[in-house]
């Protein structure tokens, strides 16, 4: 094995405050025995600059980069005149155009191949969901009555095509908006036309020496983000239930101890469905399977990691070794005999980890190589030549195991999968599907108010720590949380996404999900599956007496431990939507400046939400609830009315009745 080297001693800090993941600890622990260093020890060797961290900086043209001071924002400006507030709100802007790339292209990618699908040009996917591609076509007014499956997927594609491609107009799922909530975006000038377009339009504004009025700047973030939210990842998000399966609730094992020390253990990482899907297939080729067993394995056990992993794991129960600041941390076990990977939050350190356990490491989308790792391209018109070819190597990593191989013995277990088709269905029953009891308990006070709690992992926070102690901390005051991406799997691994996690509820959320038997933590999936959360805000404002606007809605969201573009497009496009979104870890703002107060302040006076911001967990569930009160206190809730729960058998004697 060839450790790491460093040319100064690097800082020592104790693990037990880098993370509350024990099979992470055990981990990190291992790897500074074997000298193999991971993203925990750079981000403590590397100090963040704390004027970038600001946005206090400039580097969009050649006569700079310049840097301005954060503690007096307004005492210079750049070279070419630019002062702090076009200089942040340039910067925020581009984070949102990179976010937004990364979500459009995934769900390009996802929409090209549903089209293959119906087309006949792709024969090893089909639309597994019938039913969602028909709800999904008549969500924007495509006719079904009387149509074939292949004409309604035909029409569905066509339209859904100009949520990237148009140039005018407005996006197909713009038609899911709440009215009230799309009149204030049309008011504004920020409804979405193609994604294209708007991330275009973006890149071009924040050019040297065009866009600099930092309120314009930002209209045209807002628009970009909603052409990610309500139409990158919805259209992936989508697509994906058509082809793979609407997710219902199943309970699956998460955490390092999933791995097995007998068996050949092939680890999928990234965000596209499409590779996992086929790598299921694969793992279970009976060749491939007497491959693995005549290399003196058990057999071959599949586990995902990051997003691709969290959709697997409610659509196949697929085990889940663990989120973003784990992925480094698993290949230290030694029993990782292959990873592959496809798109976005793939650090470039795992090669050189991977090269220290010799854990084949293997890249297959165009779109994502690495140095160091062995790429196989994968094509979903032939998927089986690329994920049989990971397996293989898997087997002969096995069968050629030189490192010796330690697996955390930790297993927990969590409940996911709660798709917005499902909490329907959970709610009200098979013929009474509804959301009314969830707005009906949330006027009665038995539920105060919907958070979501999303996002990453972050090395300059210590891992999971601070999305577990939040969301203690909401349900204790009876806020029902929503959860997607890596926040999920921490909340998982603290055993807070089992309905046994009610107990630490609130009794009015407790009550709730006793009755209704679910957990007070809903897990939807991948982050960009934050969609989902999207339409269950427009269905509570469509089925009445919560307000007119998503604005209006007792609800919040939060992303504690954020670290990627794409998290500051998820983030404006809840807050162009109308929520209150709380972010941790730093934010890239000056305080003080107009720019800040137009995010943190201003475009909530526009009828939109607002941004906030705390390290603090215990300071930012205090922000989300007063949050939550206000928006109750509005509607005239806040003080409870006779609360009245209907649980199932009472629903089965109204409808014999």
């Amino acid at each position: 094995m060839e450790k790491e080297t460093s040319t100064k001693k690097d800082k020592q800090v104790n693990i037990r405050d880098l993370t509350i993941c024990e099979a992470t600890a055990q981990m990190l622990e291992k790897a500074r025995r074997d000298g193999v260093e991971t993203a925990f020890d750079r981000a403590i060797n590397m100090k963040a600059c704390p004027i970038g961290a600001e946005s206090a900086c400039c580097k969009h043209c050649f006569m700079g980069p310049c840097r301005l001071n954060a503690r007096d924002p307004y005492s210079k400006v750049g070279v070419c005149g630019a002062d702090i507030d076009t200089i942040q709100a340039r910067n925020f802007a581009r984070f949102v155009a990179s976010g937004c790339a990364a979500h459009t292209d995934h769900g390009m990618g996802m929409l090209d191949l549903f089209r293959d699908v119906v087309n006949g040009k792709i024969t090893d996917y089909r639309i597994k969901d019938p039913g969602k591609l028909e709800s999904v076509a008549a969500s924007i007014g495509i006719e079904t009555d009387g149509k074939s499956q292949q004409e309604i997927a035909t029409a569905l594609y066509k339209e859904l095509e100009r949520t990237y491609t148009q140039v005018d107009g407005e996006i197909p799922f713009a038609k899911r908006v709440p009215p009230k909530t799309l009149e204030m975006w049309r008011k504004q000038g920020i409804v979405p036309r193609g994604a294209m377009r708007e991330i275009m339009e973006m890149m071009h504004r924040t050019h040297m020496g065009v866009d600099q009025q930092y309120e314009n700047i930002v209209k045209q973030c807002s628009r970009t983000a909603l052409a990610d939210g309500w139409g990158g990842s919805m259209v992936a998000t989508e697509i994906s239930d058509i082809l793979f399966g609407t997710p219902t609730p199943v309970a699956v094992e998460v955490n390092m101890g999933v791995l097995k020390a007998d068996q050949v253990n092939i680890i999928v990482h990234g965000h596209e469905p499409n590779m996992f899907e086929s790598i299921v297939a694969s793992v279970n080729e009976p060749t491939l399977l007497q491959a693995a067993k005549d290399a003196g394995a058990k057999g071959i056990n599949l586990v995902g990691m990051c997003c691709s992993g969290a959709e697997m794991l409610v659509r196949h129960g697929i085990p889940h070794a663990g989120n973003f600041m784990s992925t480094e941390a698993v290949l230290v076990t030694g029993a990782v005999d292959a990873m592959a990977v496809d798109v976005q939050c793939i650090k470039q350190g795992l090669a050189k980890v991977a090269e220290c356990y010799g854990t084949q490491f293997i890249t297959t989308n165009t779109r994502c190589r690495i140095e160091g790792a062995t790429h196989i391209q994968f094509d979903d018109h032939d998927p089986k030549a690329c994920t049989d070819e990971i397996v293989l190597r898997g087997i002969t990593r096995f069968k050629n195991r030189k490192v010796p191989v330690e697996i955390p013995q930790i297993v927990n277990t969590g409940v996911h999968g709660f798709s917005f088709e499902y909490i329907n269905y959970m709610l009200g029953g098979s013929f009474r599907g509804s959301f009314t009891p969830l707005n009906d308990n949330i006027i009665n006070g038995r539920i105060r108010g919907v958070a979501g709690v999303v996002g990453c992992t972050n090395p300059r926070m210590k891992q999971d720590w601070v999305h577990v102690e939040l969301v203690k901390e909401l349900i204790k005051h009876d806020v029902l949380v929503l959860q997607t991406g890596c926040s999920q799997i921490a909340l998982a691994k603290a055993g807070l996404t089992t309905p046994e996690a009610a107990h630490l509820a609130g009794a009015g959320l407790r009550e709730v999900c006793e009755t209704v038997g679910m957990p007070p933590v809903l897990g939807l999936g991948s982050c960009v599956d934050n969609s989902r959360i999207l339409i269950a805000a427009s269905e509570m404002v469509r089925i009445g007496g919560l307000g007119d606007s998503i604005a209006d809605l007792p609800a919040a969201g939060a992303a504690p431990e954020y670290m990627s573009e794409k998290a500051i497009s998820i983030g404006h496009y809840f807050v162009a939507s109308g929520v209150f979104t709380v972010f941790g870890v730093t934010f890239p703002t000056v305080e003080g400046t107009k720019f800040h107060d137009l995010l943190f302040d201003g475009l909530e006076k526009q009828g939109m939400g607002k941004w906030g911001f705390a390290v603090d967990p215990y300071e930012m569930a205090r922000m989300m609830i007063a949050h939550i009160d206000k928006k109750r206190q509005a509607l005239g809730i806040d003080k409870a009315r006779e609360r009245t729960l209907v649980d199932m058998a009472a629903r089965r004697q109204m409808d014999a009745a």
